[in-house]
């Protein structure tokens, strides 16, 4: 109990719905698909908008809900355990062109397109999220990883 990480305890409950508090953005609530050490995957089932909620583990307060076992050996059929960073998931979101809103660990929200994901941060080109990217590009932001609550975009 003492080797369990967060990423870990969250593992048992792939599949299922939780409640998760998260710095700058508030709670969150959704059927966990896919967990790593630094990131979790959530998918908000709204009616009016389907969306896939990516949150930073290091921005999580609390989770409510999470089933009474721990990581299990072979993941259920609704989400899996993966081993990729942060850089690798924010580079997903940013191929599928999709606009996303950002919410900052300081409370704010950019929204946009993911344009670029360096090492440790990103680059978004700031349009309305019911938008898809305009021809004439916004402002671009540059978000430092330490800097990102979460990341919505639509599924």
């Amino acid at each position: 109990s003492a080797l369990l990480t967060l990423a870990g305890r969250l593992g048992g409950s792939l599949g299922g719905r939780i409640g998760v508090e998260v710095v700058g953005a508030g709670r969150v609530e959704g059927r966990l698909l896919e967990v790593s050490d630094q990131w979790l995957l959530l998918a908000d089932d709204a009616p009016v908008v389907a969306a896939e909620v990516l949150v930073v583990m290091s921005a999580v307060q609390s989770v409510a809900g999470l089933a009474s076992t721990s990581d299990r050996t072979s993941a259920p059929a609704g989400g899996q355990r993966v081993r990729l960073g942060l850089g690798v998931a924010l580079r997903a979101i940013a191929r599928g062109r999709s606009p996303v809103d950002v919410r900052l660990t300081g409370g704010g929200t950019v929204q946009g397109t993911l344009e670029r994901v360096g090492a440790d941060f990103v680059e978004l080109t700031e349009h309305p999220a019911g938008e898809v990217r305009p021809r004439r590009a916004g402002a671009v932001r540059t978000v430092p990883f330490a800097a990102l609550a979460l990341v919505r975009s639509r599924a």
